[in-house]
């Protein structure tokens, strides 16, 4: 029996997709803009591989390490996935843009 991990985003993370989505359809138009979001989503889809734990594969995040839980970072292009992992979740809690000020990461 597989004990397959699934990942969530938080309410957060999910307003983070949107801007960036908001952001790239003006910036790169429509198509690229989802070319960039599903290149995300496949990203957050190597932490629900059951054959092998990937769900450390991202290096701790060091502007999350104040808070109680571990949290941990993926980078893609211009985007970081901070996300923590639970018994049987991942939630990824932010999608953030690095090209906006970091101040807004927190």
């Amino acid at each position: 029996m597989e004990n397959r991990i699934n990942v969530q985003l938080t309410s957060r993370a999910l307003k983070d997709l949107q801007k960036i989505r908001d952001f790239n359809d003006n910036f790169y138009g429509v198509s690229k803009s989802k070319e960039i979001i599903v290149d995300l989503f496949k990203l957050m889809e190597v932490l629900e591989n059951s054959s092998v734990d990937f769900t450390e594969i991202g290096s701790i995040d060091d502007d999350f390490v104040h808070l109680k839980y571990e949290y941990r970072k993926l980078i893609e292009s211009y985007y970081k996935i901070t996300y923590r992992k639970s018994k049987q979740n991942i939630f990824v809690v932010r999608i953030f843009d690095t090209r906006q000020n970091p101040r807004k990461n927190k």
